[in-house]
């Protein structure tokens, strides 16, 4: 999810974090499954850091370099920044596959096949994604490392593999994507320890898709997929300087991941431009049997995300900005207020508008706990094993509470447990509620005649705090969440050297248009710096 339990609400005390103290992690939390060291001068010839899809392509496709080569430089970098150095703890598990994937793709484009514009690019994936191969699934908890393998891929997988990406590694996350407890700190999983923010190692990374926005911003990969319920890849996209994508729920079959809940599950793209997660979100979407949201008659059919992507398209644009999320924040104010004034001298016209997600709060909870007990449920019972409900899962951690429970509970898992089935009039009702938000944001951006509504994404990235969990942060994540509507994030700025993302939010299925919006404020700003990995801020 993100936030804690669900997002930064005063109900679930707080909100989406993971981060940087060294107190938090288990020995186990670097990489478990290390592929073969890279051959002897082949990953230090051509530079990763900051390395687009187009940069990288554009040199396997002049012989400057092989899939092969980038994969071991990525795992190179990997091996001293995730595990040594500044110990990132991004990367749950490496594949130990990596290397013989991208040999086989190097051979397909010797023979001039090449699958597309990822061929050969590694790309790390959210440990919820399921995966038929060597590598575990676990979704961060140590409940999931003796269950049964996945029998196949996850659908996103699946296509991932299709389009000649390289699957790099799996990343860790906020536990259960941070549907746990009630006072977490986001980015701490059993399994993989706690993930460090590359732009200041004792602050927060944010969650539950901690590890894809940590390795996706210190170019531990060239990009990332991260899945959200409410915040969880927008909100690390903005603490890690990175664009991320919440899709219209629908467009991205979760079929094979590790679910919270079927109104509002996605996964989607974090990178480090526009254009290569428009490249990866074309490469992920599509009509799944096995996920009836995607079979959604109002989808659209296959779309060329990288059309639109023109510098000039704030020209004409007409934006609501979300008022009642400024003035909450200096630090936000600092960034966010110059943004928009990029934001007019391009030629967008700004209209204040106001969004508030309390009269959804509570229902939202509501709805999750209740559709997390039915599909978590379902999941665990087709993977088989001894965790094959919500009780296994308490009792469980419960057994080995000294290494799933040593900073704070499973109130959330206890809660789910105890609800009825889909059916129960409690539910129902609640689902309700929650059913209006579309329309809200639907009937905002007709009302307005907008072609976006933006906002800032989240507050600057807090101290981590074990002890005490997430603290509560401003954040634009639960109305299109709750909506099912896309999100998108890009960078904005930095606060005393900490990331703060803008948000471009629309219509169901409007994502070409939000990406276009974002390209142009990239193009026009060229806000993101890579990290430097310092130990705090400095003030």
């Amino acid at each position: 999810m993100a936030r804690r339990s669900i997002g930064r609400r005063t109900f679930l005390s707080a909100t989406l974090a993971a981060g940087g103290s060294l107190l938090a992690g288990r020995a186990s939390a670097a990489p478990t499954a290390a592929p073969a060291p890279p051959r002897k001068g082949g990953s230090a010839a051509f530079p990763i850091e900051e390395a687009t899809v187009a940069d990288l392509s554009a040199a396997m496709a002049a012989g400057r370099l092989t899939a092969r080569r980038l994969a071991e430089a990525y795992l190179a970098r990997i091996d001293a920044l995730d595990r040594k150095g500044p110990a990132l703890r991004a990367v749950i598990e490496a594949n130990p596959d990596a290397l013989a994937i991208a040999d086989g793709l190097d051979r397909e484009r010797k023979d001039g096949k090449l699958r597309g514009p990822l061929h050969g690019i590694p790309v790390l994936v959210k440990d919820n994604l399921d995966t038929a191969d060597r590598m575990l699934t676990t979704a961060g908890s140590l409940a999931l490392a003796n269950a049964p393998r996945p029998a196949r891929d996850a659908f996103v997988v699946e296509r991932l593999r299709a389009a000649g990406a390289v699957l790099l590694g799996k990343t860790n996350l906020s536990e259960w994507a941070n549907f746990r407890g009630d006072r977490s700190t986001s980015g701490w999983s059993g399994r993989g320890g706690l993930t460090r923010n590359p732009y200041a190692l004792d602050r927060n990374t944010s969650g539950s898709s901690s590890g894809s926005g940590a390795a996706a911003a210190a170019s531990l990969c060239a990009v990332a997929i991260g899945t959200e319920t409410d915040g969880s890849i927008v909100s690390p996209s903005s603490h890690g300087a990175l664009v991320g994508v919440k899709p219209t729920v629908g467009l991205v079959s979760r079929a094979g991941i590790v679910p919270i809940a079927h109104t509002q599950d996605t996964a989607g793209p974090m990178g480090r431009t526009v254009r290569d997660v428009a490249l990866v979100l074309a490469a992920i979407e599509g009509v799944d049997s096995n996920d009836a949201a995607t079979a959604n008659p109002d989808r659209p059919q296959a779309r060329d995300y990288l059309a639109g992507l023109d510098a000039n398209a704030l020209s004409g644009a007409r934006l609501g900005v979300v008022k009642n999320l400024l003035g909450k924040h200096v630090g936000v104010d600092r960034v966010i207020r110059p943004a928009l004034d990029v934001l007019r001298a391009r030629g967008a016209t700004l209209v204040e508008v106001e969004l508030s997600s309390e009269a959804y709060d509570a229902a939202e909870l509501e709805v999750l706990l209740f559709e997390f007990k039915a599909d978590l449920g379902a999941y665990l019972a087709r993977r088989g094993g001894p965790i094959g409900d919500l009780e296994a899962l308490a009792a469980f951690n419960e057994a080995h509470a000294d290494e799933e429970l040593r900073w704070f509970g499973q109130e959330t898992v206890v809660s789910a447990s105890k609800k009825g089935g889909l059916d129960d009039p409690a539910y129902r009702k609640a689902l309700e509620t929650c059913g209006a938000a579309r329309r809200d944001i639907h009937g905002l951006v007709d009302k307005e005649s907008l072609d976006a509504i933006v906002a800032p994404t989240d507050s600057p990235a807090w101290t981590t705090d074990l002890l005490n969990g997430d603290p509560l942060t401003i954040s634009s994540s639960t109305y299109p969440a709750v909506a099912g509507t896309p999100h998108v994030t890009v960078p904005a700025g930095f606060y005393h050297g900490l990331p703060v993302g803008l948000s471009f939010i629309g219509k169901a299925w409007s994502e070409p248009r939000l990406l276009a919006l974002a390209y142009a404020f990239e193009q026009a700003t060229r806000a993101r710096m890579p990290p430097t990995f310092p130990r705090s801020v400095s003030l």
